[in-house]
């Protein structure tokens, strides 16, 4: 043995504490700096995250820390809530834990965010049955007494019991033109013959008398007319009324529309039962890139946890390296943003130069509603399982 190895033995046996507690920091230290670069959101086994630490030739090595074996290494990470470690029949697996600054106030600004989503769409809806409220009331018919064809039926009920019932019974009706013209004519005959009997001598009598039948049935003439018209004014009247209640129920029905879907876009789109395809290239190596898996669980809106439907194997994956799938013709898809989000839907058909699809609500509030042009990122296949 060398006399600078016996020295640095020497300097090592004075104080061996501070050498190990230095090693095993730094050890410690480029370890989670490796899983957090490569499988930041990723449940890994632990023989894997080591042997791609290792490969480094410029490693710290275990043996010159306080930890005899990786086991002991990696319950040491989860004692001290650094990583969730799982041991499971094919051996421990490690999940790192984000506590940085960055991400804490990232976190803190999503829960401030969804907060205030929260309380617009609560107003957004108090908002909304107003409007819905102020319709139905300029759209209710106005109950007039005078027409009888709008009055409440009742129930006849007799007060007095031995009270005669009488009923009234009038001639009198309306007449058609034909009618009135007729009758205009015998009432000017009569009238021609009692003027030429009585007045027969006084002819300026004679032609007053015929001026003034003759102004008379003008006159019931321009008032028949005019009650026409009158009943066309009012039918009209009730048709425009009608058309205006229609068109701005339909206003109204888009405006909602609106408001449904400012209120239901969020940023954040993962549903437990999705199929989702992983498009993390750090996973490439592993075989999982663009493989479909099952949501799951989802861990803070943002994150999955995705079962790789080739392997089982479980990963925890960002959802901005995640991608909907769109499923055949006639599958069932799952609206995950939007103003429908949330609906179940059955796929009709697909437009690949628009990047949209047909799709056919199910189930729920608008059961048989088509939605005609929804983007492709707007739909998931679900799964039936």
């Amino acid at each position: 043995m060398s006399e600078s190895h016996q020295r640095q033995m020497q300097v090592f046996g004075d104080n061996p504490n501070r050498f190990i507690n230095g090693y095993s920091e730094e050890f410690e230290r480029s370890f989670l700096e490796h899983v957090k670069r490569s499988h930041r959101f990723s449940r890994v086994a632990a023989t894997v995250l080591y042997n791609e630490y290792i490969s480094d030739r410029h490693h710290v090595h275990m043996n010159a820390t306080q930890w005899a074996t990786l086991t002991e290494f990696v319950k040491y990470l989860g004692r001290t809530g650094k990583c969730k470690v799982e041991e499971t029949e094919k051996g421990w697996f490690v999940t790192y834990i984000d506590r940085e600054p960055e991400t804490l106030l990232r976190e803190r600004l999503k829960n401030k965010r969804e907060r205030a989503e929260v309380a617009d769409e609560e107003r957004h809806e108090r908002e909304i049955e107003q409007q819905i409220a102020r319709a139905a009331k300029s759209m209710r018919p106005v109950m007039s007494s005078d027409d009888p064809d709008l009055e409440e039926k009742k129930q006849l009920q007799r007060n007095i019991e031995n009270e005669k019932v009488a009923f009234a019974l009038t001639s009198a009706r309306l007449k058609t033109g034909k009618e009135i013209d007729n009758a205009q004519g015998i009432d000017e005959s009569k009238a021609l013959r009692k003027t030429s009997s009585v007045f027969s001598g006084d002819d300026n009598s004679k032609n007053s008398e015929e001026r003034s039948i003759f102004a008379n049935s003008e006159t019931q003439e321009r008032a028949h007319s005019f009650a026409l018209s009158k009943g066309k004014d009012i039918s009209g009247s009730k048709q425009r009324d009608a058309k205006g209640g229609a068109i701005a129920l339909a206003q109204l029905m888009e405006e909602e529309e609106k408001a449904k879907e400012k209120v239901n876009r969020k940023d954040y789109w993962l549903v437990e039962g999705l199929i989702v395809k992983v498009m993390s290239k750090s996973l490439a190596e592993h075989g999982y890139y663009k493989q479909k898996g099952i949501v799951s669980k989802v861990i803070g809106k943002y994150v999955a946890e995705v079962k790789m439907l080739d392997g089982g194997a479980i990963l925890k994956v960002d959802q901005e390296e995640l991608e909907t799938v769109i499923p055949q013709i006639g599958g069932l898809v799952k609206i995950v943003n939007g103003a429908y989000r949330g609906s179940n839907a059955r796929l009709l058909s697909i437009d690949t130069a628009k990047f949209t699809a047909k799709v056919q609500i199910e189930k729920g509030l608008y059961d048989g509603r088509i939605l005609n042009a929804i983007e492709y990122e707007d739909i998931c296949k679900l799964s039936l399982s």
